[in-house]
This record gives structure tokens, C-alpha cells and sequence, in this order.
């Protein structure tokens, strides 16, 4: 492996900076960063009409391998040919991205300066994954040290008491404010309530099981304006809200902050209170997403508020989550986008380890969780998703903290004890699509032929606003495979052999 990157070098050289792998014993390596070192793989623009630049990741150790070669004008004699019709369109993309939780932030403040401005810059800068599209909590997650909210005054329905937290000065918006000077586009954020304050709660608590006292309807309405403006007044705009994250876990004994809603309440909650309240505080422009949950909720759980005009005219979008989706196909989603096809489908939260055994929640070098990674994104594309955000962007070697002891993985894992920092092979898998598929860009049909076509997996796009093709495709299998990718005119071909294990994008000129 070490061969190999050794040998990339050269490539590599000209537009960024190398890994420096790891092994921790799992399938492969990680990418150790320091506040002296850390690979970046530089500004990666399409070549020359005739041309194509590939970028490869793979198990055995291939991070952001770059090459550019002709194309040809006939097909290789590989395994599998890819074709791709850019003139079939579907969704627009709105972005890719990550999460600014409190655990992200603590942890990231655990390293020295420098090493910390390499991790922003890994995420955000233009040599590096170019995230675009973010979320943070309103408030408390189980991803904090503890369970808060912005107004813990008892009965303080006028909010006089509401005010932002240690946690928000220190975690989330200097980091923010960091992001967005690093972005060449414009960083979105939009923002997710957990749980409302636990007294506005009929179980007075902010986990557990219960929903939002009826009373308390319109405080907590006036409470997403607060927020709204005291972030802006914070030097970090709100592009969009989520109206509560996974509203069906208030049904349960939940572990962590939650807060119940039927979809019937939930429509009459939005039409009545928050809709109006949003509009009256000059604040209609927000992109405001229901449901916050998997999959598995469409389409019966967001029919009552799309169904009723006086609830949908506020709402822009339905936002997923990840944690079903092995047992709830993407089918739904297209049925989602049939029935409201005015409205996009975001995925807005996904994390792999969450329901791995206690001690392998974090796991250094596993290249099947960027698989897992890679695999849903495409499917997430290729049925209507407008983009893809990833859940904490830094945890600790434990995956926290955590105040429930919910810990998961994440793309950057920190090691306080030894001021580094290790880049998951989740975080190249993310990459491959945040750092080249540009917002603006659209979806565009692919097929996928010949023997070896059941374990590749593929999406691509349009750029109009650079004339650029984009081509993502995950081999799965464990034998490397020669592919041959129509660009779309059947007379320029990309011939390619694509490793076993691994993730390839491809940038060419949209044909004429």
C-alpha cells in the first residue's frame, strides 16, 4: 500500500498534499493529521475538452489519486459499461455537508491552533471537501454535555429570559464564522430543534416520552424567530429550519431530546402558529422542512401537512434520515416526489457505528463504513435526494461526548493525548461528491451494463454554470473492474480500471 501511494506521489504533488496512512487493524488506514502536516488534495478543476480527470479512493489505500487521460473513441473491452445521458434531467442539488454540534466543536478545541485550521480547511476550503450545506442544533442534542435549551425559566412563555449559551459562543458559531470565510460558495445552515424547553413539554422533561403542551404552541413558534435572529445577529445567517428532528421518537421512553408530534398536529402547528409567526417576523424566505426522520415515515407521515394547502404553502422540503433505510427502500422516496413533486426530498442526517456493539462505535480505517457512505448517497441521488449532510463532523476516539452515551463514528475522529487528528475513509467517501457536485448542478440518468453491473453503483450530474459532467461510481466487489463510461455523445468513452473496493469520480466537458 505504502508502495502504491509512494508511487502516486508525483500526481498527487502538483495539486494537494498526501495522506500519511495509519493502520489501526481494521480493512484499511486512516489519514493522520497534525497542526505541521495534513493532506489536502488541492483545487481539482475539468480538463480540456477531449479529456477526463479521475479521482480514486479505495480499500487499499488510494485517497483522492488523481490522473487525467484522453478520452477514447471507442469502448474498452472491461467488464462493465456505464452510460450516461446528460440530457436527461431530474432535481437540482442543493449541497453537501456536515453538522456544527457541540460535541464538534469541544472536540475540535482539544487541538492546536494549527491543526485545528487544517481540520476547518480539510471540510470547508476549496482544497478540500468544499462543504456547502450544514446543520446545527437549536439548542441542545444528545451530542452536547448536557440537556439545555435557550430559556430553562420556568413558564417564561414571553421568552423575555431566551438567550443564547456557553455552548453556542464557543462550539458552534466561531466555528461557523470560521467555515464561512474558508467557503468559495456560499455556506447554507439551517437549523433542528431536539426538544423544546422541558417546561413547554407535557412530561416536563426534555427526553423521555411526550409532545409540546398545546398552550405552548405560539412561545414555541416565537422561540424559532429568537433563534433565527440571534444567529444572524451573530454574523451567520439561517438559510432553513427543520421543524422538529425525529418527531416520532417523543412517542417512545427516548433516551436523549426529543419531542412528540402526530402529523395531524404537526400540520396544524405549522399553519396556524409557526407558518404566520415565521411570515410576521419578515422570516417567510426560510426553507422550512418536515418530518427529519427515515424514510420508512413516507409518504403517510408528511400527507396531512402537504395534503392541506393552508399547511404545505409554507413548507419547501422533507428531510430524511439514514437509520431505516436497510429496511425501507428508496422507492418511497420516489412516491414522496410523485405526490409532491413542488417540495425536495434533503437527507439531513446520517452517521455510521450507531448501532454497533459499545466498543467498536468508533472503528479507525474502516473502509466498509465509507462504502456504507458512498452506497447511500447514490441511492439517495439517483431517487430525488437534493443533497446529502452528514452528522458530527469531529468526535472523540469514544465518539462523543455524548450526555446520553449515544456514541457513534465520524468522518474525523480527534486524539486529544496526542494533539492529532485521523481522517475516516468516510471522509474521502463524502468528499467524492461534496468537493465536485456543485449546488445548481442536476441529476442527470445513468445505466449500468455487463456482468460485473450488479456491484457497481452510479450517479452523475450536470454542471451548466461550468459546462461540466460529473460521474461517481462505487465498485463494491472485491476484483477491480474495467469500465467503460459514455459520456454521452457514443463517441468519447472514459476507459478506466477501477479497483476493487473503491470510489471514482469523473470530470469531463458536457459534450455539445
Amino acid at each position: 500500500m505504502l508502495l502504491v501511494l509512494l508511487i502516486l506521489s508525483p500526481v498527487l504533488a502538483d495539486v494537494g498534499t498526501e495522506c500519511d496512512p495509519r493502520s489501526y487493524g481494521a480493512d484499511s488506514v486512516v489519514c493522520v493529521c497534525s497542526a505541521t502536516s495534513c493532506d489536502l488534495p488541492g483545487v481539482i478543476s475539468t480538463p480540456d475538452a477531449g479529456s477526463y480527470t479521475s479521482v480514486t479512493s479505495s480499500r487499499d489505500g488510494l485517497r483522492f489519486a488523481q490522473n487525467t487521460a484522453p478520452l477514447e473513441a471507442v469502448p474498452g473491452d472491461g467488464n462493465v459499461v456505464v452510460g450516461v445521458d446528460v440530457n436527461d434531467q431530474y432535481q437540482t442539488i442543493l449541497g453537501f455537508g456536515g453538522a456544527f454540534t457541540d460535541a464538534t466543536g469541544l472536540n475540535i478545541l482539544t487541538l492546536p491552533q494549527d491543526a485545528q485550521d487544517l481540520l476547518m480547511r480539510s471540510y470547508f476550503s476549496p482544497e478540500g471537501l468544499g462543504y456547502d450545506l450544514c446543520r446545527v442544533p437549536i439548542a441542545g442534542s444528545d451530542f452536547s454535555t448536557r440537556p439545555y435549551s435557550y430559556d430553562d425559566v420556568e413558564g417564561d412563555v414571553t421568552l423575555q429570559y431566551f438567550n443564547l449559551t456557553y455552548e453556542d459562543y464557543n462550539y458552534k458559531l466561531p466555528f461557523i464564522r470560521q467555515a464561512q470565510d474558508l467557503v468559495e460558495r456560499e455556506l447554507l445552515i439551517f437549523g433542528s430543534p431536539w426538544s423544546p424547553p422541558a417546561w413547554m413539554k407535557e412530561n416536563g422533561m426534555f427526553n423521555g416520552s411526550g409532545g409540546l403542551l398545546p398552550e405552548m404552541w405560539q412561545p414555541w413558534s416565537d422561540y424559532f424567530v429568537k433563534f433565527v435572529n440571534a444567529y444572524e445577529g451573530q454574523g451567520v445567517p439561517i438559510w432553513g429550519i427543520t421543524t422538529q428532528n425525529e418527531p416520532l421518537t417523543g412517542f417512545e421512553d427516548w433516551y436523549w431530546n426529543t419531542c412528540a408530534w402526530t402529523a395531524e398536529d404537526m400540520r396544524d402547528w405549522i399553519k396556524n402558529s409557526l407558518g404566520p409567526t415565521l411570515e410576521a417576523a419578515g422570516l417567510g424566505e426560510l426553507k422550512m422542512m418536515i418530518v427529519d426522520h427515515n424514510r420508512d415515515t413516507l409518504p403517510w407521515y408528511p400527507a396531512p401537512m402537504l395534503d392541506d394547502p393552508d399547511s404545505s404553502q409554507y413548507v419547501d422540503g422533507i428531510a430524511l434520515h439514514w437509520y431505516a433505510d436497510e429496511y425501507t427502500g428508496p422507492e418511497t422516496m420516489d412516491e414522496a416526489q410523485g405526490l409532491w413533486p413542488d417540495k425536495f426530498l434533503l437527507y439531513t442526517e446520517s452517521c455510521d457505528g450507531w448501532n454497533a456493539a459499545p466498543d467498536e462505535r468508533v472503528v479507525l480505517g474502516a473502509w466498509w463504513r465509507a462504502e456504507n457512505y458512498a452506497f447511500n448517497i447514490i441511492e439517495d441521488l439517483n431517487h430525488f435526494s437534493t443533497g446529502w449532510v452528514d452528522w458530527n463532523m469531529a468526535l472523540d476516539l469514544q465518539g462523543g461526548p455524548n450526555w446520553a452515551s449515544n456514541f457513534v463514528d465520524s468522518p474525523i475522529i480527534i486524539d486529544q493525548a496526542s494533539a492529532e487528528f485521523y481522517k475516516q475513509p468516510m471522509f474521502y467517501a463524502l468528499g467524492h461528491f461534496s468537493k465536485f457536485v456543485a449546488p445548481g448542478s442536476r441529476r442527470v440518468s445513468t445505466t449500468v451494463t455487463g456482468d460485473d453491473a450488479g456491484e457497481l453503483q452510479v450517479t452523475a450530474v450536470r454542471d451548466d454554470a461550468t459546462a461540466t459532467a460529473v460521474v461517481v461510481i462505487l465498485n463494491t466487489g472485491e476484483a477491480e473492474k474495467g469500465v467503460s463510461v459514455d459520456t454521452g455523445s457514443s463517441s468519447e468513452y472514459i476507459n478506466f480500471v477501477m479497483p476493487a473496493k473503491a470510489i471514482a469520480t469523473f470530470l469531463f466537458t458536457i459534450p455539445a
